[in-house]
């Protein structure tokens, strides 16, 4: 399984993914499933998916190699050169259909689903930044001020604490802090989602990253956020009153 997040808020953009796959309860493992694409300066976007593996890769490997766009005497259409964040966003999903097309039919025949999602966001320079996310079927949705997060993978479980805790007006910092509170709610509750955890922040119009950070087991801020946020947990029940709903004698 997987978690991935997104948090978009006025001064920028936050995306963290972990890195744990399982196919079995034998068969665990580590791989990266957080791909920045940077122009210092001019452009910064950050891929997270969600799925399979196999899939995820080979739409990553697509995009690196380019997309034709019927002229045989031009560049292959890539991250690198798409002019606009939401044409950066349809050449995700066109790779998606891309391998679709390539694999579908054989992963049908083995009663397989073609199952990958991803986040997409960043920012090219002169737009504002932009968050997406990309379905199966390569269409995709963008995240609004309204809900200024997206989520994909396993995230029933972290998306409590963004609904009640992430504004778009929040500190960029504060965002991240929530952004791995959820992770962290979600790694308690399902052993398919672990450590280590890849995270991006970029702050709006500097087209960098201004942290492109791994956080490895036993990290001693994120173990101290774990402790803390748990502390407060059974803090705030501590301090409600008990329900007055008891059987009158």
């Amino acid at each position: 399984m997987t978690y991935c997040c997104g948090i978009l808020v006025r001064d920028g953009l936050v995306i963290m993914a972990d890195t744990r796959t399982n196919a079995g309860l034998d068969n665990i493992s580590t791989f990266r499933k957080l791909h920045v694409f940077e122009e210092p300066g001019q452009r910064i976007m950050a891929l997270a998916s969600a799925g399979n593996l196999s899939l995820s890769q080979a739409v990553l490997s697509t995009l690196n190699e380019g997309l034709p766009d019927g002229d045989p005497d031009s560049e292959p259409e890539t991250l690198h050169n798409a002019p606009t964040m939401f044409q950066a966003a349809q050449r995700v999903g066109r790779a998606v259909r891309a391998v679709h097309d390539m694999e579908g039919g054989a992963l049908e025949a083995s009663d397989v689903k073609f199952d990958v999602s991803f986040l997409f966001g960043g920012q090219i320079k002169g737009e504002k930044v932009r968050l997406f996310m990309i379905y199966a079927a390569g269409n995709f949705i963008e995240c609004t001020v309204d809900t200024p997060y997206l989520q994909i993978g396993e995230h029933k479980y972290g998306k409590p604490v963004l609904d009640r805790a992430i504004t778009y007006d929040m500190d960029l910092y504060d965002a991240l802090k929530i952004g791995l509170i959820s992770v962290d709610s979600t790694m308690r509750s399902n052993l398919g989602v672990g450590m280590p955890l890849d995270l991006l922040v970029t702050r709006r119009d500097t087209c960098t990253a201004e942290l492109n950070y791994r956080i490895e087991p036993g990290e001693p801020y994120f173990h101290d956020l774990r402790e803390r946020w748990s502390a407060a947990l059974r803090a705030a029940h501590n301090a409600i009153p008990p329900p007055p709903y008891r059987n009158q004698r």
